[in-house]
């Protein structure tokens, strides 16, 4: 298949590459400058987002378009500034996906686009498939309602469209672990806030396994949850990274402290959702790591 890829040289992106070409996929990836980039026979770099470029002139028969494209969340503080680059960066890629669609002919079969399950708002309670329709309206969940809402319009072209919404994504060089391990490294790891609220976790290498599956099934539409099966506590997942790199838990955080360092970030490590993955499940997905432990090891040892 010829897959194109938006977001394609970040850190979920990389994996997610390097999977496609092990299955003989044909790539593109769309870059601000693609002349810092060499082609290879398997994947073409085209150039998007620039005054004057028109990626769909260069893109031929594509089978399936993954957009990854978007402002990172992670940071220390939601400015007004940082939090307007979060949604814009995310409207104007999307706009532009879709722009390129419109131009095709023939059409992709399936747009893959991302999102996160920051969709269902936080409860320490509940537990979200990918029917849950729950009426929240936190920063997070106002964007990524509105880029959902945005993707969908591929739909009026007979374009498959399937909103992968990533939980928080785990890998040695880049995701959570690497802010999320630091204070065990340091010494100082423990319990943050209340230690209740869930983490709904996945190893990076699923992330690409299930983009994959989506692309391939014609049966996955709509909202996809991206999470491993066993979500857990805030509480276990520390003790769990301190076992793993056999380090202490033992210095708490508590909540006001997260909020005064943070702000309105610190909604995200302070409340969370338990999201489990139904329709990767149903699908019959093999995950490469269903366990927490399993995969920390495996970040911890790879040479990646």
């Amino acid at each position: 298949m010829h897959i194109v890829i938006a977001g394609g040289s970040g850190f979920v992106g990389q994996v997610l590459q390097k999977q496609l070409l092990a299955q003989g996929h044909q790539l593109t990836i769309l870059t601000r400058d693609s002349s810092k980039i060499q082609s290879t026979n398997q994947v073409q770099y085209v150039e998007w987002l620039t005054p004057n470029s028109q990626p769909e002139t260069q893109l031929d028969k594509v089978d399936a378009f993954v957009n990854l494209a978007g402002e990172s969340i992670n940071g220390l503080r939601w400015t007004k500034a940082k939090k307007q680059r979060i949604l814009q960066s995310r409207i104007t890629a999307t706009k532009e996906v879709l722009r390129i669609i419109e131009k095709l002919d023939p059409k992709p079969s399936v747009l893959v686009n991302a999102s996160a399950i920051g969709y269902y708002g936080m409860s320490e309670t509940a537990t979200f498939t990918e029917k849950a329709d729950p009426n929240a309206r936190d920063f997070l969940a106002t964007v990524v309602q509105t880029w959902e809402e945005l993707a969908s319009e591929a739909e009026k072209w007979g374009v498959r469209t399937v909103y992968a919404r990533f939980g928080i994504v785990l890998g040695k060089t880049g995701g959570a672990f690497p802010l999320m391990s630091l204070p065990y490294k340091l010494g100082v790891g423990g319990r943050i806030g209340s230690g209740k609220q869930w983490v709904s976790w996945i190893h990076v290498d699923d992330v690409a396994g299930i983009i994959a599956l989506a692309i391939e099934q014609s049966s996955i539409r709509g909202p996809l949850n991206v999470t491993a099966p066993e979500p857990k506590r805030m509480d276990d997942f520390g003790k769990t990274i301190a076992h793993v790199l056999h380090r202490p838990h033992w210095f708490p955080v508590p909540s006001f402290a997260m909020k005064a360092l943070l702000g309105e970030m610190s909604e995200m490590l302070l409340c969370g959702q338990k999201a489990v993955p139904e329709k990767a499940l149903n699908a019959a997905y093999t995950f490469q790591y269903p366990k927490l432990e399993v995969a920390l090891r495996e970040i911890l040892t790879s040479k990646d």
